[in-house]
């Protein structure tokens, strides 16, 4: 094979992690060349990579990323042995979580076979193909031998998650509801109703913790597990305890902690309340839990209650577990899941149910308590930081272990790239984070009592993006902060300008006035302004240089802040007149497009300044911009209405920056076709698709936005303040928490390069 053609065929197969399923799937296949690649003789050349390095085949092909959800269908949910096709709708409903969560691609693969041998054979035989291997719903005692022979036998990861998944999060929920309680680990008694492989498990990995294997009673349907009983097989003998408790009622009586993983209804209000101070009760059996909790909370107030159950709190999820074990697991090569990798998920999420929530997991859960304490133990299934804090714990814990195969180099960029998946602005905005973390600038929040002005703000904080400064009424901000758990403190993470007790009014309102005395602003009209109107307040701040960047809004309307700014601030030496440039990210492509917001008909020469505003911001995000002057006509086809104009502005644009990839009149299709506007005008200076699209009007431009932001699932940052004097943007009322970082980080940038 030649050189040439065996290079290109080892680019095609390459895919990145995670996600390859997907990515293989949009791979072209629309030529001769492309078939050769795919197939043969190209392909030839990955398998000889892969016989060559067995580990290559984690690059050339989707294994890396490919797990199998196994089940022959005998301890499905709470229905029983009811056979493997049965168990269908289970296993692709964890497919699906799978993905959801963690970007894991499943097969999920249902067998007839109830002979452990038999099953195991079968198992066994599938390692070329899969990358990991989760059982699920086999029952026990064989699950057991089968998982345990399987992960001798075979050199990928081997994840019985009824087991496992199961016990992890039980004992996060334990670590956490023992920090909350104030007891010790090593110190407690504990009590498991159940003695099947989840509870086996839960108590495995609890003594792994610290809990005393001495001060555990379990029970199953014969009662207390104790020394004297025949006919223990040879797991439930490892906790068989010497005690003269015979029922679950005596063995509660005076105990710490209660592990339910049995049957509704087991524990009942009177074994509740005999029961040590502040009991942990973790009643996990689904879907009715050992005891309700508002039942157990009547006759113990003090108890600190989880279950399997999404509708209360403290809810023991697998979720919270599974796709992200397998996610670091997969990354790094692990060749098992082993006790050091379990125990750095428990770790990780019982420390993560320690921190501030995410704005979206607030709004998501709106109305529950979401700080740390009783009613909030663990992490919501769709706290996004799942993502980013459960694999590169697992990978580390793997790699320090030694059974990582593929060692991540550098686990601060496997982190970032993680969270892209969650965040998807974080791919075009990491060089912006990356750079403001360099220099962290003042950054000054004109709306400081916001709830998403104060969740940005900790996030610039503890990223490192910024130094902040936020406007507003020290009780409300200290309240609101409190409220919302955020671990930052005014004069320490921040620096708070009280808006009823800042000593600089009567100077700023003068310097007001000067400003805007000739536009009919009184002496006291202008103090009065200064006072009640932060945005004023924050831009003469920046204007004299106390502050190096802005933000105005999010409450109140875009163009009340913008026209405060601007007769503040004012426009930079050469600009005629303000724009908004917004980017989206969308599933396909990321594209810049102006003006949404501001200029409702610009001119030729508007234009033209617009897009060469918008080219500069664009080239801070570390991209090279590619623009396309958007009208109804191609290239002449039309001289009615803004055909005419966006010609007229292509030649002032060339004249001003002949170096500018630009080029137009244009259709949209052509605008982001390389095919279309090839067989329309193949000579067109355009360079590949276009990245920013200057709209001919607002109407235009603003409806194009929001159409593709909504049908194409996109991700938008902005809007950004194209043309004002110092760095300050302007936030709609729609923006989110993360949007205001976005955009923080952004202001800072701005403000380096102006420097």
């Amino acid at each position: 094979m030649a050189d040439d053609l065996r290079d290109s065929a080892l680019k095609y197969h390459r895919f990145p992690r995670p996600g390859k399923l997907a990515i293989q799937a949009i791979k072209p296949m629309a030529s001769q060349r492309d078939l050769s690649l795919a197939y043969s003789p190209g392909v030839a050349a990955a398998c000889e990579e892969i016989e060559r390095d067995p580990l290559m085949a984690a690059e050339y092909t989707a294994r890396g990323n490919l797990v199998a959800v196994i089940s022959n269908g005998t301890a499905v949910l709470g229905l029983g042995a009811i056979g493997a096709l049965a168990s269908k709708p289970v296993m692709e409903g964890k497919a699906v979580l799978f993905k959801k969560f963690a970007d894991v691609d499943v097969f999920d693969i249902e067998i007839e076979e109830r002979d452990p041998d038999k099953l195991i054979e079968i198992i066994a035989g599938l390692e070329a193909t899969f990358g990991g291997i989760n059982l699920e719903d086999i029952k026990a005692p064989e699950c057991f031998e089968i998982e345990r022979r399987l992960r001798e036998r075979m050199k990928i990861p081997v994840f019985h998650d009824d087991q496992h998944g199961t016990a992890i999060v039980t004992a996060a929920a334990l670590l956490n509801g023992l920090r909350v309680v104030g007891k010790e680990m090593g110190d407690i008694r504990l009590v498991c109703n159940g003695a099947g492989s989840a509870a086996l498990a839960c108590l495995d990995l609890a003594v792994s913790l610290g809990v005393n294997k001495d001060n555990i009673l379990v029970c199953d349907r014969s009662g207390v597990i104790h020394t004297d009983r025949d006919g223990l097989d040879q797991y439930k003998a490892r906790y068989a305890a010497r005690t003269e408790a015979r029922s679950l009622a005596d063995a509660v009586n005076g105990a710490d902690v209660f592990f339910g993983l049995s049957s509704g209804g087991a524990l009942t209000q009177e074994m509740v309340a005999t029961m040590a101070d502040r009991p942990l009760i973790l009643a996990m059996a689904n879907p009715t839990p050992e005891i309700m909790p508002e039942d157990a909370k009547a006759v113990r107030p003090d108890a600190v209650i989880a279950t399997g159950r999404s509708d209360y709190p403290n809810q023991v999820n697998n979720v919270l577990c599974f796709p992200f074990i397998f996610r670091g697991a997969l990354d790094c090569g692990a060749t098992t899941i082993n006790e050091e990798m379990k125990l750095a998920t428990v770790k990780a999420i019982a420390d993560m149910a320690t921190t501030t929530v995410p704005e979206t997991v607030a709004v998501a859960y709106g109305g529950q308590p979401l700080t740390f304490g009783p009613e909030y133990i663990l992490p919501k299934p769709f706290d996004p930081r799942l993502i980013d804090t459960i694999p590169p714990a697992v990978a580390k814990a793997a790699m320090d272990s030694g059974v990582a195969a593929r060692p991540i180099a550098d686990l601060d960029a496997y982190t970032r790239s993680l969270s892209r998946l969650v965040y998807r602005s974080g791919n075009v905005m990491e060089p912006v984070f990356e750079r403001a973390r360099q220099n962290p600038l003042r950054l000054l929040y004109a709306e400081g009592e916001d709830e998403r002005v104060l969740r940005a703000m900790e996030v610039c904080v503890t990223q490192g993006y910024a130094k902040p400064l936020l406007i507003g009424r020290r009780a409300v901000i200290e309240a609101r902060i409190e409220e919302l758990g955020l671990p930052v403190t005014p004069g320490v993470d921040f620096e708070l300008i009280d808006a009823q007790d800042y000593p600089d009014y009567a100077e700023l309102a003068s310097e007001y006035h000067q400003l805007m005395g000739r536009r009919g602003v009184h002496p006291e009209a202008a103090e009065k302004r200064v006072r009640s109107r932060a945005t004023i307040l924050a831009s003469l701040l920046l204007r004299r240089g106390d502050v190096d960047a802005m933000i105005a809004g999010p409450v109140g309307t875009y163009h009340e802040h913008l026209d405060q700014v601007l007769d503040v601030i004012g426009l930079r030496e050469g600009v005629s007149t303000p724009a908004a440039l917004q980017l989206l990210i969308l599933e396909r492509t990321t594209l810049f497009i102006a003006d949404p917001f501001v200029n409702y008909d610009p001119d030729a020469g508007q234009i033209a300044e617009i897009t060469l505003l918008a080219a500069e911001q664009i080239r801070r995000f570390g991209i090279t911009p590619r623009a396309a002057l958007v009208s109804h006509s191609n290239f002449g086809s039309s001289d009615f209405g803004s055909a005419g104009k966006m010609r007229q502005a292509l030649a002032l644009i060339r004249e001003r920056a002949p170096d500018l990839i630009v080029d137009g009149e244009m259709q949209a299709d052509s605008a982001l076709s390389t095919g279309v506007r090839g067989r329309i005008l193949p000579d067109s200076l355009l360079d590949g698709e276009a990245n920013l699209l200057i709209m001919p009007n607002l109407d235009a431009a603003n409806i194009a936005f929001t159409a593709l932001k909504v049908l194409g699932n996109g991700v938008s940052v902005g809007p950004i303040l194209l043309g004002a004097a110092k760095p300050v943007h302007v936030l709609n009322r729609t923006v989110t928490a993360r949007g205001i970082a976005n955009m923080s980080a952004f202001a800072v940038v701005e403000a380096q390069t102006d420097r």
